[in-house]
């Protein structure tokens, strides 16, 4: 018996002492406390350098996106959903109105107009 032969039938032969299946959603626990990065595109455009260094206090830069379009929701990078920027106290918000996800349905939320 060569040692690969012995190593594969030992590993075959070996049973986890105490192995606890749990429900799928306790194998994302873990997940809960991991922080990430979310950030809301509200439009882009491009630009030149030129352009870029002409700006001054009161320009106005106009974006790719309409007014009454829902604006992007990312974490890390990846669109996750969409929205609407609402206030919050003194500050902005964002109201989700649509899930993005991959091949799946999006769940919707009403907008308020």
């Amino acid at each position: 018996m060569n040692d690969m032969t012995h190593d594969s039938e030992a590993l075959g032969a070996a049973e986890p002492a105490d192995v606890n299946i749990s429900q799928p959603q306790d194998h994302y626990a873990f997940l809960a406390d991991i922080k990430v990065r979310l950030s809301v595109e509200v439009g882009s455009v491009s630009m030149t350098v030129s352009d870029i260094m002409d700006l001054r206090e009161g320009s106005v830069v106009e974006l790719d996106r309409q007014v009454d379009q829902l604006i992007d929701i990312n974490v890390n990078g990846t669109l996750v959903a969409r929205g609407e920027v609402v206030p919050v106290k003194n500050k902005f918000g964002v109201r989700i109105a649509e899930i993005v996800s991959n091949g799946m349905a999006r769940a919707r939320v009403e907008r308020r107009t």
